[in-house]
């Protein structure tokens, strides 16, 4: 039943055919269970192994490895290749796939445990009136129609209509559902709001909510998927993962990338299809076989097989160092994501405040017969830790708070007229509530007041262990009065209060609404000599005055307190008692900002990050809380910035898109409403991070591009979520912020050192193809050099210096290609130079070394006519090692000095120099290390098809792969001064990758 909240009482009752006497008969439970189903949530249809593992593999820069491997695999079994080298290469490239798969399909069973989790905020049992008889049942077994009796620290096992109040009042803490800050009040009358949103529906009581007061009989008018906490289930099924800027961008360079290859390949097989004849192949098929095989080697050497691994390995690192930041990444991607964030919409309960009700400020009359009559104090501390200092209208710090007459009975009312509990919680390191949140509030300020007469209060306070500072002072005041009556609170009268002895002296304490109290008080306690005055009409102004500044202007929960002294012989209350009171003062409290919020929301701004506050409370409360943090500083009028979700719902397509630009508060919503405005956002091409404690938030923190939970927070949250703050502290996301960006510059540096070694790799294997010369390297060695030589240093790029104004940059487009125009132009110039070395090297061994063969070109070109004609050299003299070892040789080092280029995109060597990173100093050290233990151990120079080089070799090595630095040098000097020769070869697209929008369905 959809609209219980709008029907009356006996028209719900009468839809479900239930006698509120006697509940249902077990004939009508069976028949509700049938006709609406069980309160269950359902177990969800999770997506079987095996499509899980496929799914690693949809990508087609991987299904073009698989086709290598394959193709590698059938070539060596048509050619009769036996042992380990026939089959190394398509070993090599389906370890690494079989790798990255078993990382994907654990990250994506991670994913599904958020929506498990719900099912933590179903109740165990309920109490049920069923054929005339109250008993406890599993919830589980609940149906629509069934009567339910609730009371204080219930969990509500299920969406329901209250039909009966079984006490003054009943209030609920649905902060888990809607995110307001306090508990709310539940009512019997029906509701008559349009378009009502959760906090509307004050008759309903929602499944996983808990009562902190009162007693209550309701009927079940949703079970299972059909509840509040159902909805919340159903949205998240239907949030797809978005992927990352990043990934998308690899994606886009992938398909790239695969149709240089693709042609390349096919240009290379086309070029040479006359030499498919030549003697050396054995026939027409041998030799179209053959160069089968060179342009599959070409499309391995193409490939950055290393490329995820890698990619995986920077990101990994920067959790780590995100980790020391207390930003605890769940998702690695998303540490990316962070770099290119453009709106951050923030929950405002637990994220931007507390979520601890704390009293702020404090009102007493000073003195009836001079100025200023009335005074106020503030109260420093914003959670339930008793840490705390009251401060005067002057500013200055009271040491004996408790030597005042009002502040010290209000801490004795507090005290005492209180219901709550206040306590340790060592497990979490932190004090915890137990019952209403702004009487644990009263219970704070209570410790914070301290105790009278004693002159070393404060320190004697501070020995004291956590345990027993929790709630000292309050035990105290409950061990010096014996509570003998109370009066509990009551929705007419709006107070409460409590009739104590002490020492044969009988006093009434009473807490409650500012409008209730004050009109029934008759005199006033004086906080400069604790006498006792009539209250005048001008008092009472002033008082009045007082209470709709704090109510108003500064949005603060305010209470009144009072006391009046009894007869001695008086042993029970009535609400006659409640009159003729003595005021003692008024208290304002509210759910307070996080001391750091305001720094952290100027850094956004800097940074060009938009922050919008989301919140379930009311529009006023949220506004002068944005003023506080200083979400509005920048804004002159904030009537087109703040939204309620009715108001935002009631505007025109255009204006909505309009006010999305603009909007800076979104106020009064509910789940739902958080996903639609992170869609929206989305559709607009903004990177949105979205931060959220409670189980409402979990929809829009999966479909966010980055959710960020709180530690804090529910396990709900935290599974949705990409990222969790362990501190719970908004500012931790902006130095999050900032080292996103820093990974993601690293990132781009290490992904263009990889092209540019790969291109160097595919023009070696094309030049050498279409010069008609010996293959320069065995398919092996451009394994190795692609796993193990380009990968460590990729690796260590992670390691690149933060820039200094890393945060004082605009995000980044997420449009923005990884490689640009001039970019590939750089490295395709970097590219073609490490080819032609390789290659050179080669021709060198051949012709110019002395202990090469000498042999003239020509004869080089010739080399697969050796057979059929007379020559003056051997033929075997083409399968020597020494000249694929040169080549491999001058490959590896020129790309070690193309790592030192990658120390920074544009700035010179000499600015930067390389001992800015030891990581990859090292790592090109133990790089080199690898390259020599495969040249000169027999068994790994066998393996991969080396052999030692000379000294003579290796000066020729370090000539050839010296000028790299230079080439680069120059580049980068074009790149700082973007005039003369760059403006001519400048691409006229700024991006050869094609570009889409990030958020395309």
């Amino acid at each position: 039943m959809e609209d219980a909240f709008a029907r009356s009482i006996p028209e719900v009752l009468d839809f479900f055919g239930v006698d509120p006497t006697k509940g249902l008969s077990d004939a009508e439970v069976v028949h509700h269970a049938r006709l609406y189903g069980n309160n269950v949530l359902p177990e969800d249809q999770r997506a079987p192994f095996w499509k899980l593992v496929l799914k690693q593999f949809d990508d087609l820069l991987v299904k073009i490895l698989i086709a290598a491997a394959l193709i590698s695999f059938i070539l060596a079994l048509v050619n009769g290749e036996t042992g380990l080298m026939a089959f190394l290469e398509p070993s090599v490239i389906l370890m690494i796939l079989a790798a990255n798969a078993a990382v994907g399909v654990i990250t994506e069973s991670n994913a599904e445990k958020a929506l498990e989790e719900l099912r933590a905020y179903q109740a165990d049992v309920a109490t049920v009136l069923r054929n005339g008889c109250f008993s406890i049942l599993p919830a589980n077994e609940l149906v629509p129609g069934d009567i339910v009796e609730v009371s204080v620290g219930c969990k509500i096992p299920a969406d329901m209509r209250m039909i009966e109040m079984l006490s003054n009042q009943v209030r609920v803490d649905q902060a888990i559902l809607t995110g307001e800050s306090s508990s709310v009040e539940k009512e019997l009358k029906t509701t008559t709001t349009s378009n009502a949103v959760y906090q509307d529906k004050t008759n309903i009581l929602f499944s996983g909510t808990v009562m902190v007061a009162g007693r209550a009989r309701a009927v079940v008018v949703g079970v299972g998927p059909n509840t509040a906490m159902g909805s919340i289930r159903d949205s998240m099924l239907r949030t797809e993962d978005e992927a990352t800027p990043l990934k998308k961008k690899l994606d886009e360079f992938g398909t790239f990338l695969a149709k240089v290859i693709a042609g390349i390949c096919v240009l290379v097989w086309i070029v040479n299809i006359g030499h498919f004849r030549d003697p050396s192949h054995g026939g027409f098929l041998r030799g179209a076989i053959h160069y089968f095989k060179i342009a599959v080697a070409l499309a391995v050497a193409a490939i950055p097989e290393g490329l995820p691994a890698v990619v995986t390995t920077c990101l990994a690192l920067g959790t780590k160092r995100m980790a020391r930041l207390n930003a605890i990444v769940r998702s690695l991607p998303s540490v990316e994501t962070l770099g290119c964030t453009t709106v951050i919409c923030s929950d405002k309960t637990g994220t931007l405040t507390t979520n601890m009700m704390s009293v702020a400020k404090v009102c007493v009359v000073e003195s009836a017969n001079r100025d200023p009559v009335v005074s106020e104090y503030s109260v420093s501390g914003t959670t339930y830790a008793p840490e705390g200092i009251i401060f005067d209208s002057a500013g200055m710090q009271l040491d004996f708070p408790a030597e005042l007459p009002c502040l010290l009975h209000m801490a004795m009312c507090s005290a005492l007229c209180n219901e709550s509990t206040l306590q340790y919680n060592p497990d979490k390191g932190n004090y915890e509530k137990i019952g209403e949140s702004t009487e644990v509030a009263l219970r704070v300020l209570a410790e914070k007041v301290g105790l009278p007469g004693f002159n070393s209060m404060p320190s004697a306070l501070n020995m004291l262990t956590k345990h027993e500072r929790a709630s000292y002072c309050n035990h105290y005041w409950e061990e010096q009065f014996r509570k003998i009556h109370a009066l509990e609170f009551s929705r007419d009268r709006k107070m409460m209060s409590v009739l104590c002895s002490r020492n044969q002296m009988h006093i009434l304490f009473s807490k409650g609404a500012p409008e209730s109290i004050i009109p029934r008080c008759a005199t006033i306690l004086c906080n400069d000599d604790g006498s006792i005055v009539p209250l005048t009409a001008d008092i009472r102004a002033e008082l009045d005055s007082r209470f709709h500044s704090f109510a108003g202007k500064e949005t603060l929960r305010c209470l009144a307190l009072a006391l009046k002294w009894m007869p001695s012989v008086q042993q029970s209350l009535s609400f006659d008692d409640e009159k003729d009171l003595t005021f003692i003062g008024l208290v304002g409290m509210l759910d307070p900002p996080r001391d750091e919020v305001r720094n952290a929301m100027l850094s956004c701004m800097t940074a060009g990050i938009r922050v919008i506050v989301v919140t379930g409370d009311n529009k006023s409360t949220a506004e002068s809380l944005c003023r506080k943090i200083g979400a509005f500083d920048q804004l002159i009028d904030f009537a087109e910035h703040s939204y309620t979700a009715s108001e935002f719902e009631e505007l025109p397509a255009l204006q909505q898109t309009i006010a999305l630009q603009r909007m800076a508060l979104f106020t009064r919503v509910e789940p739902s409403h958080k996903r639609i405005l992170v869609e929206a956002l989305q559709h607009q091409n903004e990177v949105v991070a979205m931060t959220g404690d409670g189980v409402n938030d979990a929809p829009a923190l999966k479909k966010a591009d980055i959710g960020i939970a709180m530690g804090s927070g529910t396990a709900v949250a935290k599974s949705a979520s990409d990222m969790v703050l362990a501190d719970d502290n908004f500012a931790s996301i902006v130095a999050a912020v900032a080292e996103g960006r820093a990974i993601y510059n690293n990132t781009k540096q290490f992904i263009r050192y990889m092209i540019s070694s790969n291109i160097g790799e595919v023009v070696c294997i094309f030049v050498a193809a279409v010069l008609g010369i010996p293959d320069t390297l065995a398919p092996v060695q451009l394994l190795w050099v692609n796993l193990v030589t380009d990968g460590l240093p990729a690796t260590a790029i992670g390691f690149n210096k933060q820039d200094s104004d890393v945060m004082r940059a605009k995000p980044r487009k997420v449009n923005e290609a990884v490689v640009s125009g001039w970019l590939f132009f750089r490295y395709l110039v970097i590219g073609a130079y490490v080819g032609l070395a390789t290659v050179a090297g080669f021709i060198w061994w051949f012709v110019y070394s002395d202990g090469g063969p000498k042999l003239p070109y020509t004869e080089l070109m010739n080399f697969d006519t050796c057979p059929t004609r007379k020559t003056t050299y051997p033929c075997s003299i083409f399968d020597d090692r020494h000249p694929s070892t040169v080549s491999m040789t001058v490959l590896v080092v020129v790309e070690m000095f193309n790592a030192l280029n990658n120390l920074s995109e544009n700035q010179s060597l000499l600015v930067i120099p390389p001992w800015s990173n030891m990581w990859l100093v090292v790592s090109i050290i133990i790089t080199m290390l690898l390259h020599i233990l495969i040249l000169y151990v027999h068994p790994l120079s066998v393996l991969f098809s080396v052999t030692p080089l000379s000294w003579a070799d290796w000066i020729v090595v370090l000539y050839l792969s010296l000028p790299v630095i230079v080439i680069d040098e120059v580049l980068k000097f074009f790149s700082r001064n973007p005039i003369g020769l760059r403006s001519r070869l400048w691409f006229r697209r700024s991006d050869l990758l094609p570009k889409k929008d990030l958020h395309e369905k």
